[in-house]
């Protein structure tokens, strides 16, 4: 299942450029968490502490109980990290927002894909592995989402191929990409031949064909 982690964050009440701008120089990342049937919340996050529950995340799919204090008063919220804005060239993180969920409603996420093993067509038939599609869409509740689908790969023999429908998904999680699509595939390998003529050469020059030398001793023929 998607790791789960736990973070506090402040409420925060002043909006626009400059109070960003005041919330970042304290060391804090402005945020917002939304969700169906709740007005948005403006947040102040520790930087500290979310990227240390970023740097400890296996994939990008983070289920967080979050505490939101508000003054004296706090409050819980299950939410999913939705987007994390980073600046384009120092890489630290600018914004991040939230999507409040319930542990009782389904929700739609994408889940990465991991090939496990080696495909025999490639251990011996010298074919190459194809890892066609990387991420599936999956529905589940949010305490079932896992971190990723792992397939075993190790049974493909070479023109053989694993499709969505094929793929051993967890308990409650089915797959909402079309079933048709293929995964992985294991193809010949292609032997480019090489040209006979490289492209735009020259052509070669004709053979010229000399008037026989004459034999050592023999008369030079007369013009």
């Amino acid at each position: 299942m998607a790791q789960q982690a736990k973070l506090t964050v402040q409420k925060r009440a002043e909006v626009g450029r400059n109070a960003i701008k005041k919330v970042r120089k304290q060391g804090l990342i402005p945020g917002v968490i939304y969700g169906v049937g709740q007005e948005p919340i403006n947040l102040e996050v520790n930087g500290r502490q979310l990227s240390t529950v970023l740097a400890h995340a296996s994939s990008e799919n983070i289920l967080l109980e979050l505490e939101i204090v508000d003054g004296d008063d706090k409050r819980n919220s299950l939410a999913m990290i939705q987007e994390v804005q980073h600046h384009p060239l120092q890489r630290q993180i600018l914004h991040v927002d939230f999507h409040a969920v319930s542990a009782t409603e389904k929700i739609t996420a994408e889940v990465p894909i991991e090939a496990v093993g080696e495909p025999i067509g490639v251990k011996t038939g010298g074919g190459l592995l194809e890892h066609i599609l990387r991420d599936l869409e999956v529905e589940c509740l949010p305490g079932d989402l896992p971190e990723r689908i792992q397939v075993d790969v190790s049974g493909l023999d070479l023109n053989q191929s694993i499709h969505v429908k094929e793929l051993q998904l967890p308990a409650g999680v089915e797959a909402v990409t079309d079933g048709d699509l293929t995964v992985v595939a294991v193809s010949e390998a292609r032997v480019e031949e090489e040209p006979t003529e490289a492209l735009g050469a020259a052509p070669a020059a004709p053979e010229v064909i000399s008037a026989k030398k004459p034999e050592e001793g023999a008369a030079p023929a007369e013009s």
